[in-house]
């Protein structure tokens, strides 16, 4: 019995997480409509399906900057490639040269 209920609390426990993850990740698409034009939000959406750790990251940013109140306008497509392009320039390129 006491297994039962140990049992059904967990699952209560990750079902609440659960909520909590769908709540937040509402309240992110949220800011990001606000702050991002269709087209920039398309790009982040591309570069999700690629890189999703850099989708996340660039998204992270561009939403505590809009909390800090330093986004004044929606960021334009070409804006966030430029982002994207410098996170990309900051890695370095490994080649491997065989003889």
């Amino acid at each position: 019995m006491e297994e039962f209920q140990r049992s059904a609390a967990e699952e209560q426990m990750v079902d609440e997480q659960k909520k909590a993850a769908e709540i937040e990740r509402a309240r992110r698409q949220q800011i990001l409509r606000q702050i991002l034009t269709p087209e920039a939000r398309e790009r982040l959406s591309r570069v999700r399906l690629v890189k999703p750790e850099m989708a996340e990251s660039v998204e992270s940013q561009l939403i505590q900057l809009a909390n800090m109140g330093r986004v004044g306008r929606q960021i334009t497509d070409e804006e966030v490639r430029g982002i994207l392009d410098k996170l990309n320039s900051n890695k370095k390129d490994i080649k491997i040269e065989r003889r």
